[in-house]
């Protein structure tokens, strides 16, 4: 049970970080679109990856210093063409209406969506497989995996809560200027982050 809280609590402490990753989930609860489908793909890449760490893959990226290298400048292209969009949203006459869903997004958009949010941000592998996993590698036999799961629980509750807990935030998000508020600030957020990332 020490192992499992532990995951449970670290996995957690990082997974609560308003990010690219998180801000999506909560765009994707607040307009009611493909909101399962999107809570599935952050549980199970997370579970993924930190499986991975746990595994050792953490250890193997050390050694591949180019690899990480031109991952981290596609996620920092990635963060800022995101991030363009978000403060483009923000300062149009446009605006999302909660009531209607505004501009409907496909599944298959959604789901590569997510997925290049996961998996093409180095901060989500370098918290999960090199982080929490060379954590959960440290420690002995069937302890390990009790960790990852205490991580995974914590990852699965964080991302359902905020995918269907987004709804009661819509009275909130019936006004375009929230809206507004909401593209700036992730726009505003996702640049840095991209910054950050070739700096």
């Amino acid at each position: 049970m020490n192992s499992f809280m532990q995951g449970f609590t670290i996995s957690g402490g990082l997974i609560l970080a308003i990010g690219a990753q998180n801000a999506h989930v909560l765009r994707m609860g607040l307009t009611r679109q493909h909101v399962l489908p999107t809570v599935l793909i952050c549980a199970i890449s997370d579970a993924l990856l930190i499986g991975l760490g746990i595994a050792g893959m953490g250890a193997l990226l050390d050694k591949w210093p180019h690899a990480v290298q031109l991952a981290t400048w596609a996620g920092a292209a990635f963060l800022a063409w995101y991030a363009m969009n978000s403060l483009r949203a923000a300062f149009s006459r446009r605006h999302m209406n909660v009531a209607s869903k505004g501009e409907a997004i496909t599944l298959l958009r959604a789901v590569m969506l997510i997925l290049a949010f996961t998996y093409l941000n180095p901060h989500a592998w370098l918290d999960t497989v090199v982080l929490i996993g060379s954590i959960g590698a440290h420690l002995a036999g069937s302890e390990r995996w009790i960790f990852w799961l205490g991580c995974i629980t914590a990852s699965a509750t964080w991302f359902t809560l905020l995918g269907f807990g987004a709804a009661r935030l819509t009275p909130l998000f019936a006004k375009p200027a929230s809206w507004r508020i909401l593209d700036a600030l992730v726009g505003v957020g996702m640049g840095a982050l991209a910054f950050s990332l070739v700096h």
